[in-house]
């Protein structure tokens, strides 16, 4: 262990693996503050921290277990012509969670919400649920972040479970904030719900060989937030002179 402190490339190895982890798990916390979202207020953040925790657990138990998983490269079975391996199984069901999940939430949101029982029977039934939606998504959501880290790292398994702590202190810092800013404008939230789907969409295409360059899956979700952020600046300027005038 020692030897590993003592040498430079470790340390710019962290440094990389982190901020992949960090960069990479943006779309990870979107998800979690949607998600906390739907529970009353006073159980949000306990949620969040919550959600985050388990999350990390999961994503060091997939670190763990995915040299086992990346050696189940045979096709399981057939499916429309294409073998479906494990890792494409991953993909295809992640996928279509991520895009049920985002339309059920865009519908909601479009339809104004509906209460079930009160905000107690609420925080009841659907907080389980829940922490298991950011345990199940960190996992579809961290696959290619994990699946680069191995890559570069090897057998530096320390490093890697190092950099995902490193990610997750980051997410905990940076959660609060986020939800509370995707809670104040609703527009931001339907934003994220269509990055959801897209994102489903994708992971859907990789289960089934469908590559598509994730530049442009970037760019296109980069060219929707600058129309965002203009959007909410005009509104901003808007507010400002109807409370100067």
């Amino acid at each position: 262990m020692l030897e590993l402190l003592s040498d430079p490339q470790v340390w710019i190895l962290l440094l990389t693996l982190s901020t992949i982890e960090i960069v990479l798990g943006i779309d990870n916390l979107v998800f979690i503050s949607i998600a906390v979202s739907r529970l009353p207020p006073e159980r949000r953040e306990f949620a969040r921290k919550f959600g985050i925790a388990v999350a990390c657990i999961t994503r060091i138990g997939l670190l763990l277990t995915l040299a086992w998983l990346a050696s189940l490269t045979a096709d399981l079975f057939v499916l429309l012509g294409q073998g479906i391996s494990v890792r494409d199984l991953v993909l295809i069901l992640g996928g279509v969670f991520l895009l049920v999940k985002g339309a059920l939430e865009i519908r909601e949101l479009v339809g104004g919400g509906h209460d079930d029982g009160g905000p107690a029977a609420k925080a009841a039934v659907s907080f389980g649920g829940v922490i298991a939606q950011i345990a199940v998504i960190d996992i579809v959501f961290s696959l290619d972040s994990v699946i680069a880290a191995v890559g570069m790292a090897g057998e530096y398994v320390p490093v890697m479970v190092t950099a995902i702590l490193v990610a997750v202190s980051v997410m905990l810092l940076a959660a609060r904030p986020l939800g509370q800013f995707i809670d104040a404008n609703p527009t931001v939230k339907m934003l994220a719900l269509a990055f959801i789907v897209l994102i489903g969409a994708y992971l859907l295409l990789e289960g089934f060989d469908v590559h598509i360059p994730k530049g442009y899956i970037y760019g296109s979700m980069g060219f929707s937030v600058l129309v965002e952020v203009l959007n909410l600046w005009a509104k901003r300027n808007s507010r400002l002179r109807g409370e100067l005038f």
